[in-house]
């Protein structure tokens, strides 16, 4: 059986992909040779710059992914929760300790900013502005929260919370960092509150 072009071309992908995340994970973008990450592959350089345009292409792929995996995580995290509020905090919570691990720490909040620049012009954080909006319109509907500019605090939340992320990710004391900016973000949101807890 003949294998689809389209096949071919998602395997090559994927390839590369994974080569990558290896090579970012464990060296960081800067100290990744294109010729060590298209040999651990299996593939050339040319492979490379036809799918990806070069190094930052390969790095916004990969970040792209490691964003799907976060935001699967993250959704069932929220979907455990008793109330859409709870959800919600936990959801915060989460993906500020996500910016504990190693692997999201240096590829997607040191590395990304520093080859791909802002991080809130990224496609992904788009994504969590919307995400964030609809969960915020649907706790004014049920009155959990009181009535907001929905567009404008679901930019402001996402904004901080990747702001936490970024400064726990650089911090000195990672661990500490996060605790701070969870309190923090938390006591934040709660004035959202119809009823103060």
């Amino acid at each position: 059986m003949v294998r689809k072009r389209t096949d071919m071309i998602a395997e090559t992908r994927a390839k590369l992909i994974a080569a990558a995340r290896r090579e970012f994970a464990a060296k960081g973008y800067a100290d990744s040779a294109m010729e060590d990450l298209t040999a651990e592959a299996g593939l050339t350089r040319g492979a490379l710059y036809h799918h990806f345009g070069g190094k930052p292409g390969l790095l916004a792929a990969v970040i792209a992914q490691i964003d799907d995996e976060m935001t699967e995580r993250l959704n069932a995290i929220a979907d455990r929760a008793e109330t859409r509020w709870r959800g919600f905090l936990d959801e915060l919570e989460a993906y500020m300790e996500m910016s504990l691990e190693p692997e999201i720490q240096r590829i997607v909040l040191l590395d990304g900013p520093a080859v791909l620049g802002d991080p809130s012009r990224w496609p992904s954080q788009m994504a969590c502005i919307r995400t964030t909006k609809r969960s915020l319109e649907l706790m004014v509907e049920e009155g959990t929260i009181r009535p907001i500019d929905v567009d404008a605090t679901a930019r402001l939340v996402s904004g901080a919370a990747l702001g936490g992320t970024l400064w726990i990710a650089g911090a000195d004391d990672p661990k500490e960092a996060s605790k701070q900016v969870v309190r923090s973000l938390t006591l934040l949101v709660s004035g959202l509150l119809s009823q103060p807890e």
